[in-house]
Protein backbone atom coordinates (compact mmCIF):
# COMPACT_ATOMS: atom_id res chain seq x y z
CA UNK A 1 0.00 0.00 0.00
CA UNK A 2 1.52 3.34 -1.44
CA UNK A 3 1.08 6.62 0.85
CA UNK A 4 1.68 9.90 0.76
CA UNK A 5 5.46 10.13 1.68
CA UNK A 6 5.88 7.68 -1.32
CA UNK A 7 4.03 10.23 -3.64
CA UNK A 8 5.90 13.33 -2.13
CA UNK A 9 9.32 11.99 -2.20
CA UNK A 10 9.71 10.06 -5.90
CA UNK A 11 10.19 12.61 -7.75
CA UNK A 12 12.91 13.55 -10.68
CA UNK A 13 14.40 15.96 -7.94
CA UNK A 14 15.80 12.84 -5.78
CA UNK A 15 16.22 10.01 -8.84
CA UNK A 16 19.78 11.08 -10.27
CA UNK A 17 21.10 12.83 -6.99
CA UNK A 18 23.98 11.50 -5.24
CA UNK A 19 24.02 9.12 -2.30
CA UNK A 20 24.53 11.94 0.38
CA UNK A 21 21.34 13.75 -1.27
CA UNK A 22 19.14 10.94 -1.53
CA UNK A 23 19.67 9.98 2.20
CA UNK A 24 19.07 13.11 3.81
CA UNK A 25 15.50 14.24 1.63
CA UNK A 26 14.30 11.17 -0.10
CA UNK A 27 11.25 9.74 1.54
CA UNK A 28 10.00 13.28 2.64
CA UNK A 29 9.43 16.52 1.31
CA UNK A 30 8.53 19.29 3.87
CA UNK A 31 5.31 18.99 5.49
CA UNK A 32 2.33 20.71 3.61
CA UNK A 33 1.06 22.21 6.22
CA UNK A 34 3.72 22.92 8.55
CA UNK A 35 7.05 23.26 6.94
CA UNK A 36 8.45 20.51 9.07
CA UNK A 37 11.63 18.95 7.35
CA UNK A 38 12.07 15.89 9.26
CA UNK A 39 9.25 13.25 9.15
CA UNK A 40 7.24 13.44 11.49
CA UNK A 41 6.24 9.80 14.31
CA UNK A 42 3.20 9.37 13.09
CA UNK A 43 1.96 7.62 16.40
CA UNK A 44 -1.61 6.61 15.38
CA UNK A 45 -3.35 3.10 14.57
CA UNK A 46 -5.85 3.95 12.60
CA UNK A 47 -6.59 6.82 9.80
CA UNK A 48 -9.90 8.49 9.50
CA UNK A 49 -11.69 8.18 6.26
CA UNK A 50 -13.52 9.83 3.79
CA UNK A 51 -16.40 7.72 3.79
CA UNK A 52 -16.37 4.17 3.19
CA UNK A 53 -13.42 3.31 1.34
CA UNK A 54 -12.01 6.68 0.82
CA UNK A 55 -8.84 6.43 2.08
CA UNK A 56 -6.59 9.64 2.61
CA UNK A 57 -2.93 9.16 1.19
CA UNK A 58 -3.78 5.72 0.87
CA UNK A 59 -3.84 5.05 4.47
CA UNK A 60 -6.27 2.98 6.57
CA UNK A 61 -4.20 0.80 9.45
CA UNK A 62 -0.76 0.76 10.62
CA UNK A 63 0.20 -2.33 10.22
CA UNK A 64 -0.72 -2.01 6.44
CA UNK A 65 1.29 1.45 6.06
CA UNK A 66 2.41 4.22 8.26
CA UNK A 67 3.78 7.44 7.11
CA UNK A 68 6.93 8.02 9.21
CA UNK A 69 7.24 4.10 7.98
CA UNK A 70 6.69 5.05 4.57
CA UNK A 71 9.38 7.36 4.71
CA UNK A 72 11.71 4.88 5.80
CA UNK A 73 10.94 2.69 2.93
CA UNK A 74 10.82 4.65 0.04
CA UNK A 75 14.60 6.29 2.10
CA UNK A 76 15.61 2.46 1.99
CA UNK A 77 14.39 2.27 -1.42
CA UNK A 78 16.39 5.17 -3.12
CA UNK A 79 19.71 4.35 -1.04
CA UNK A 80 19.66 0.68 -2.30
CA UNK A 81 18.46 1.69 -6.24
CA UNK A 82 15.53 -0.81 -5.90
CA UNK A 83 11.59 -0.27 -7.09
CA UNK A 84 10.60 -0.62 -3.36
CA UNK A 85 11.72 -0.88 0.07
CA UNK A 86 9.89 -2.63 3.23
CA UNK A 87 10.97 -1.66 6.73
CA UNK A 88 10.24 -4.33 9.97
CA UNK A 89 10.43 -4.95 13.38
CA UNK A 90 14.06 -6.50 13.35
CA UNK A 91 16.29 -8.10 10.42
CA UNK A 92 15.00 -11.81 11.45
CA UNK A 93 11.43 -10.59 10.81
CA UNK A 94 12.58 -9.12 7.16
CA UNK A 95 13.99 -12.58 6.66
CA UNK A 96 11.23 -14.34 7.50
CA UNK A 97 8.67 -12.53 5.56
CA UNK A 98 10.66 -12.81 2.67
CA UNK A 99 10.85 -16.76 3.17
CA UNK A 100 7.51 -16.94 3.56
CA UNK A 101 7.03 -15.14 0.21
CA UNK A 102 9.23 -16.83 -2.16
CA UNK A 103 8.94 -20.67 -1.02
CA UNK A 104 7.08 -23.13 0.28
CA UNK A 105 7.83 -26.58 2.10
CA UNK A 106 9.11 -28.80 -0.17
CA UNK A 107 11.58 -26.42 -1.37
CA UNK A 108 14.97 -25.46 -1.52
CA UNK A 109 17.58 -22.65 0.14
CA UNK A 110 21.19 -22.10 -0.61
CA UNK A 111 23.25 -20.39 2.40
CA UNK A 112 26.43 -19.31 3.28
CA UNK A 113 29.13 -21.71 5.76
CA UNK A 114 29.85 -18.63 7.34
CA UNK A 115 26.49 -16.95 7.82
CA UNK A 116 25.10 -15.19 10.84
CA UNK A 117 24.03 -17.17 13.46
CA UNK A 118 20.84 -15.98 13.58
CA UNK A 119 19.88 -16.51 9.73
CA UNK A 120 21.37 -20.37 10.29
CA UNK A 121 19.27 -20.75 13.42
CA UNK A 122 16.43 -19.12 11.55
CA UNK A 123 16.42 -21.59 8.29
CA UNK A 124 17.75 -24.23 10.79
CA UNK A 125 15.34 -24.45 13.58
CA UNK A 126 12.21 -22.54 12.38
CA UNK A 127 12.32 -23.15 8.22
CA UNK A 128 13.58 -27.02 8.28
CA UNK A 129 10.41 -27.67 10.30
CA UNK A 130 8.20 -25.93 8.27
CA UNK A 131 9.18 -27.99 5.31
CA UNK A 132 12.27 -25.79 3.76
CA UNK A 133 15.57 -27.49 3.48
CA UNK A 134 18.86 -25.76 3.37
CA UNK A 135 22.68 -26.38 2.03
CA UNK A 136 25.24 -24.68 3.63
CA UNK A 137 28.54 -23.79 1.01
CA UNK A 138 31.28 -21.50 0.46
CA UNK A 139 30.19 -18.18 -1.21
CA UNK A 140 33.51 -17.25 -2.47
CA UNK A 141 33.27 -20.75 -4.36
CA UNK A 142 30.86 -19.63 -7.55
CA UNK A 143 30.83 -23.61 -8.52
CA UNK A 144 30.01 -24.67 -5.22
CA UNK A 145 27.06 -22.97 -4.98
CA UNK A 146 25.89 -23.89 -8.24
CA UNK A 147 27.05 -27.18 -7.37
CA UNK A 148 24.49 -27.20 -4.30
CA UNK A 149 21.85 -25.76 -5.93
CA UNK A 150 18.99 -28.04 -6.97
CA UNK A 151 17.15 -26.96 -9.99
CA UNK A 152 13.51 -26.59 -10.00
CA UNK A 153 13.30 -26.80 -6.42
CA UNK A 154 15.96 -23.86 -4.62
CA UNK A 155 14.28 -21.17 -4.62
CA UNK A 156 16.83 -19.26 -2.56
CA UNK A 157 20.37 -18.39 -3.13
CA UNK A 158 21.64 -16.27 0.02
CA UNK A 159 24.40 -14.40 0.29
CA UNK A 160 26.24 -12.27 2.63
CA UNK A 161 28.82 -10.14 1.40
CA UNK A 162 31.28 -9.59 3.98
CA UNK A 163 30.06 -12.65 6.16
CA UNK A 164 29.65 -12.50 9.60
CA UNK A 165 31.93 -12.89 11.44
CA UNK A 166 34.60 -14.59 9.19
CA UNK A 167 34.31 -11.27 6.71
CA UNK A 168 33.93 -13.69 3.38
CA UNK A 169 33.38 -12.36 0.04
CA UNK A 170 31.10 -13.56 -2.59
CA UNK A 171 31.02 -12.45 -6.41
CA UNK A 172 27.49 -10.92 -6.45
CA UNK A 173 27.47 -10.81 -10.51
CA UNK A 174 28.65 -14.22 -10.44
CA UNK A 175 26.51 -15.55 -8.29
CA UNK A 176 23.45 -13.55 -9.68
CA UNK A 177 23.80 -15.48 -12.89
CA UNK A 178 24.05 -18.90 -11.27
CA UNK A 179 21.08 -18.47 -9.40
CA UNK A 180 19.28 -17.13 -12.06
CA UNK A 181 20.08 -19.97 -14.65
CA UNK A 182 18.50 -22.58 -12.39
CA UNK A 183 15.08 -20.30 -11.94
CA UNK A 184 16.46 -18.98 -8.77
CA UNK A 185 16.40 -15.39 -6.69
CA UNK A 186 19.60 -14.16 -5.14
CA UNK A 187 19.35 -12.59 -1.92
CA UNK A 188 22.19 -10.64 -0.56
CA UNK A 189 22.27 -9.51 3.34
CA UNK A 190 23.67 -5.90 2.58
CA UNK A 191 24.09 -4.77 6.18
CA UNK A 192 28.03 -5.17 7.11
CA UNK A 193 28.66 -3.40 3.77
CA UNK A 194 25.46 -0.78 4.09
CA UNK A 195 24.11 0.65 1.19
CA UNK A 196 26.64 3.46 1.08
CA UNK A 197 29.71 0.72 0.31
CA UNK A 198 27.90 -1.69 -1.98
CA UNK A 199 24.39 -1.79 -3.72
CA UNK A 200 23.74 -5.52 -4.61
CA UNK A 201 20.59 -4.87 -6.97
CA UNK A 202 22.52 -2.86 -9.55
CA UNK A 203 24.87 -5.97 -9.88
CA UNK A 204 21.84 -8.52 -10.38
CA UNK A 205 20.76 -9.69 -7.06
CA UNK A 206 17.08 -9.38 -6.85
CA UNK A 207 16.57 -9.03 -3.20
CA UNK A 208 18.78 -6.87 -0.16
CA UNK A 209 17.52 -7.33 3.29
CA UNK A 210 19.45 -5.37 6.02
CA UNK A 211 19.17 -5.20 9.91
CA UNK A 212 19.19 -1.56 10.22
CA UNK A 213 20.10 -1.90 13.84
CA UNK A 214 23.60 -2.09 12.55
CA UNK A 215 25.20 0.39 10.15
CA UNK A 216 21.56 2.48 9.22
CA UNK A 217 20.70 2.73 12.31
CA UNK A 218 23.92 3.71 13.19
CA UNK A 219 23.03 4.24 16.98
CA UNK A 220 22.95 1.55 18.76
CA UNK A 221 19.56 2.75 19.87
CA UNK A 222 16.34 0.56 17.72
CA UNK A 223 16.66 -2.39 16.63
CA UNK A 224 14.80 -3.48 12.86
CA UNK A 225 14.97 -4.96 9.59
CA UNK A 226 14.77 -3.95 6.06
CA UNK A 227 13.90 -5.51 2.32
CA UNK A 228 14.29 -4.00 -0.78
CA UNK A 229 13.92 -5.52 -4.09
CA UNK A 230 13.70 -4.54 -8.07
CA UNK A 231 11.46 -6.49 -9.20
CA UNK A 232 7.41 -5.04 -8.81
CA UNK A 233 6.11 -8.53 -8.69
CA UNK A 234 7.90 -9.41 -6.12
CA UNK A 235 7.56 -6.59 -4.01
CA UNK A 236 3.20 -7.12 -4.30
CA UNK A 237 3.90 -10.24 -3.02
CA UNK A 238 6.23 -9.25 -0.41
CA UNK A 239 3.56 -6.77 0.61
CA UNK A 240 1.29 -8.98 1.02
CA UNK A 241 3.06 -10.90 3.53
CA UNK A 242 4.27 -7.68 5.19
CA UNK A 243 0.53 -7.01 5.85
CA UNK A 244 -0.67 -10.80 6.54
CA UNK A 245 1.85 -11.52 9.11
CA UNK A 246 2.43 -8.14 10.51
CA UNK A 247 5.74 -8.12 11.86
CA UNK A 248 6.21 -4.42 10.70
CA UNK A 249 8.95 -1.47 11.81
CA UNK A 250 6.82 0.90 14.37
CA UNK A 251 6.78 4.82 13.80
CA UNK A 252 9.10 5.45 15.80
CA UNK A 253 11.08 2.76 15.32
CA UNK A 254 11.26 4.36 11.67
CA UNK A 255 11.85 7.39 12.62
CA UNK A 256 15.44 6.73 14.18
CA UNK A 257 16.15 4.85 11.15
CA UNK A 258 15.60 7.32 8.79
CA UNK A 259 17.74 9.72 11.36
CA UNK A 260 20.76 7.44 11.36
CA UNK A 261 20.20 6.85 7.51
CA UNK A 262 21.21 10.63 7.17
CA UNK A 263 24.43 10.62 8.60
CA UNK A 264 25.12 6.66 7.39
CA UNK A 265 27.70 8.12 4.39
CA UNK A 266 29.69 10.29 7.00
CA UNK A 267 29.79 7.65 9.60
CA UNK A 268 30.74 5.00 7.14
CA UNK A 269 33.87 7.01 5.90
CA UNK A 270 34.99 7.65 9.80
CA UNK A 271 34.37 3.72 9.91
CA UNK A 272 36.24 2.86 7.41
CA UNK A 273 39.39 5.15 8.38
CA UNK A 274 39.54 3.55 11.87
CA UNK A 275 39.04 -0.07 10.83
CA UNK A 276 42.04 0.42 8.52
CA UNK A 277 44.15 1.90 11.54
CA UNK A 278 43.08 -1.05 13.31
CA UNK A 279 44.08 -3.11 11.03
CA UNK A 280 47.22 -1.62 10.08
CA UNK A 281 48.17 -2.08 13.95
CA UNK A 282 47.02 -5.56 14.35
CA UNK A 283 48.96 -6.85 11.26
CA UNK A 284 52.15 -5.72 13.01
CA UNK A 285 51.63 -7.51 16.33
CA UNK A 286 53.26 -10.67 16.97
CA UNK A 287 50.44 -11.55 19.79
CA UNK A 288 47.84 -11.75 16.70
CA UNK A 289 47.72 -15.18 14.60
CA UNK A 290 45.88 -13.84 11.41
CA UNK A 291 43.74 -10.49 10.50
CA UNK A 292 41.08 -11.14 8.65
CA UNK A 293 39.60 -7.70 6.70
CA UNK A 294 38.67 -7.57 2.89
CA UNK A 295 40.91 -4.40 2.48
CA UNK A 296 43.83 -6.15 2.93
CA UNK A 297 45.50 -8.03 -0.27
CA UNK A 298 46.32 -11.29 1.18
CA UNK A 299 42.38 -11.50 1.92
CA UNK A 300 41.08 -14.23 -0.84
CA UNK A 301 38.16 -11.90 -1.10
CA UNK A 302 39.87 -8.75 -1.76
CA UNK A 303 39.71 -8.66 -5.67
CA UNK A 304 36.04 -8.93 -5.62
CA UNK A 305 34.96 -6.62 -2.61
CA UNK A 306 36.98 -3.92 -4.42
CA UNK A 307 35.50 -4.02 -7.80
CA UNK A 308 31.89 -4.10 -6.28
CA UNK A 309 32.48 -2.04 -2.65
CA UNK A 310 33.52 1.39 -2.78
CA UNK A 311 35.07 0.51 0.97
CA UNK A 312 35.96 -2.42 3.17
CA UNK A 313 34.20 -1.42 6.04
CA UNK A 314 34.39 -1.28 9.41
CA UNK A 315 34.25 -4.77 10.95
CA UNK A 316 37.45 -6.27 11.58
CA UNK A 317 38.23 -10.16 12.56
CA UNK A 318 41.00 -11.59 14.25
CA UNK A 319 42.55 -15.19 15.16
CA UNK A 320 45.22 -14.58 19.21
CA UNK A 321 47.34 -16.29 18.54
CA UNK A 322 47.50 -16.96 22.59
CA UNK A 323 44.14 -19.61 21.71
CA UNK A 324 40.95 -19.30 22.96
CA UNK A 325 41.11 -18.57 26.67
CA UNK A 326 43.95 -15.37 25.37
CA UNK A 327 40.63 -14.59 22.98
CA UNK A 328 38.36 -14.23 26.09
CA UNK A 329 40.76 -12.50 27.94
CA UNK A 330 41.36 -9.76 25.16
CA UNK A 331 37.66 -9.35 25.33
CA UNK A 332 37.04 -8.73 28.85
CA UNK A 333 40.27 -6.44 29.06
CA UNK A 334 39.13 -4.12 26.73
CA UNK A 335 37.63 -0.72 27.74
CA UNK A 336 37.45 1.83 24.29
CA UNK A 337 35.66 -1.55 23.10
CA UNK A 338 32.30 -2.71 25.01
CA UNK A 339 32.26 -5.82 24.97
CA UNK A 340 28.66 -6.38 23.47
CA UNK A 341 26.96 -7.98 20.38
CA UNK A 342 25.57 -6.38 17.59
CA UNK A 343 27.65 -4.22 15.30
CA UNK A 344 27.20 -0.73 13.00
CA UNK A 345 27.06 1.74 15.79
CA UNK A 346 28.88 4.97 16.31
CA UNK A 347 30.99 3.20 19.47
CA UNK A 348 33.55 0.24 18.90
CA UNK A 349 32.10 -3.43 20.08
CA UNK A 350 34.44 -6.36 20.52
CA UNK A 351 32.86 -9.55 20.85
CA UNK A 352 33.96 -13.31 20.75
CA UNK A 353 32.12 -15.02 17.82
CA UNK A 354 32.49 -18.62 19.20
CA UNK A 355 30.48 -18.15 22.37
CA UNK A 356 28.27 -14.90 21.66
CA UNK A 357 26.48 -14.53 18.51
CA UNK A 358 27.66 -17.48 16.68
CA UNK A 359 26.76 -19.84 19.88
CA UNK A 360 23.91 -21.59 18.19
CA UNK A 361 26.58 -22.87 15.32
CA UNK A 362 28.77 -24.62 17.28
CA UNK A 363 29.03 -28.51 16.54
CA UNK A 364 27.98 -27.65 13.02
CA UNK A 365 30.08 -26.81 10.20
CA UNK A 366 29.32 -23.16 10.17
CA UNK A 367 31.42 -23.61 13.55
CA UNK A 368 33.82 -20.21 13.78
CA UNK A 369 37.12 -20.81 15.31
CA UNK A 370 37.76 -20.58 19.01
CA UNK A 371 40.40 -17.72 18.90
CA UNK A 372 38.52 -15.68 16.59
CA UNK A 373 37.28 -12.29 17.94
CA UNK A 374 35.23 -9.70 15.85
CA UNK A 375 35.65 -5.61 16.08
CA UNK A 376 32.84 -3.92 15.26
CA UNK A 377 35.19 -0.40 15.00
CA UNK A 378 33.05 2.97 16.05
CA UNK A 379 34.18 6.91 14.85
CA UNK A 380 36.21 7.38 18.42
CA UNK A 381 39.73 9.00 17.81
CA UNK A 382 41.77 6.03 16.44
CA UNK A 383 44.80 6.52 18.53
CA UNK A 384 42.21 5.21 21.23
CA UNK A 385 40.99 2.39 19.70
CA UNK A 386 44.67 1.41 18.90
CA UNK A 387 45.68 2.00 22.89
CA UNK A 388 42.86 -0.04 24.10
CA UNK A 389 43.40 -3.13 21.66
CA UNK A 390 47.22 -2.90 22.47
CA UNK A 391 46.66 -3.49 26.52
CA UNK A 392 43.38 -5.92 25.99
CA UNK A 393 45.97 -7.91 23.97
CA UNK A 394 48.03 -8.65 27.56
Amino acid sequence: MTGQANEQASGPQHDKAGFETRAIHAGWEPDAATGSVIPPIFATSTYRQDGVGGLRGGYEYSRSANPTRTALETTMAALEQGERGFAFASGLAAEDTLVRATCAPGDHVVLPDDAYGGTFRLFDSVERAWGLAHTAVAVADVDAVAAAIEPGRTRLVWLETPTNPVLGIGDIEALAAVAHDAGALLVVDNTFASPYLQQPLTLGADVVVHSTTKYAGGHSDVVGGALVVRDAGLAERIAFHQNAIGAVAGPFDSWLVLRGLKTLAVRMERHCDNAERVVEFLSGDPRVAEVIYPGLPSHPGHEVAARQMSRFGGIVSFRHAGGEQAALDTCARAEVFTLAESLGGIESLIEHPGRMTHASVAGTDLEVPADLIRLSVGIETADDLIADLDRALG
